[in-house]
């Protein structure tokens, strides 16, 4: 028996532009974490963006489900990308990124530019960003797979995100 080669390739050049421009425009994902009262996987749709260094953030309410999740099990995922109007939506890009959520104390001297620049590209955030319920979240990467429409898909590494 035979076994197929990895039909995921190693990340070239186009595969990081795409995967940059997916983390610069998008501004909401996917977010898949681990409950911690029962081991099953969940999925929420969380805000998405960057911080001013570039590294990928959110900003999470303690209402949620994930927020306690993500303090139990940092370890997650997150999905980027929409399909287009037409066309199969497996045919588009999508961004997948294994991370490690980290709170950010609401003391942190980097909170207030990261909230400024957060409502840059998150303006109606500005309704609740203050709340002492919400927390940004950076989502430190840990590896990723870009699937760039069919039979294109590439291995990134955080480096490949930057």
């Amino acid at each position: 028996m035979s076994i197929s080669p990895d039909p995921v390739a190693a990340a070239d050049n186009a595969a990081r532009d795409l995967a940059q421009r997916l983390l610069q425009t998008s501004r909401h994902a996917a977010l898949a974490y681990t409950d911690p009262e029962t081991g099953t996987p969940g999925i929420s749709r969380v805000a998405f963006g960057m911080d001013p260094t570039g590294g990928p953030v959110t900003l999470i309410s303690g209402l949620a489900p994930h927020f306690a999740a993500l303090r139990a099990h940092p370890d997650c995922a997150v999905m980027l990308g929409e399909p287009a109007d037409k066309g199969d939506p497996l045919t588009h890009p999508r961004l997948m990124m294994r991370v490690r959520a980290q709170f950010i104390a609401a003391v942190d001297p980097a909170r207030p530019d990261l909230r400024a620049h957060w409502l840059k590209g998150h303006p109606k955030a500005a309704l609740y960003v203050d709340f002492a319920d919400f927390a940004f979240v950076r989502l430190h990467p840990v590896s990723a797979l870009l699937n760039a429409g069919f039979a294109k898909a590439f291995r990134l590494t955080p480096a490949d995100l930057v």
